[in-house]
């Protein structure tokens, strides 16, 4: 388990990890979490990466959301893209 200077470490570089990453992180800290030894100490801190991971995994999944688009072929064969609204 990292101590309390990387997982802030962790919180600061944030902005630069790809959704992969964040998430892969997120998982790792929920796992430690899992522990019957983590201390309560390190569990809060592990809850504040977790919160701030999660927020950072919906953002890059926004942020894409708005760049995925549809791909339509229309009664005429030609192909109209559009973006998908409805997830």
């Amino acid at each position: 388990m990292l101590d309390n200077q990387e997982n802030l470490n962790d919180l600061n570089n944030q902005e630069n990890l790809t959704f992969e990453q964040a998430l892969t992180r997120l998982e790792t800290v929920v796992e430690s979490m899992e522990h019957e030894d983590t201390t309560l100490e390190a569990s809060i801190t592990l809850y504040k990466e977790g919160a701030a991971l999660s927020k950072c995994c919906n953002e890059i999944l926004n942020r894409f959301e708005t760049e995925v688009i549809m791909l339509r072929k229309d009664f005429d064969g030609s192909i109209t893209e559009e973006p998908i609204t409805d997830f």
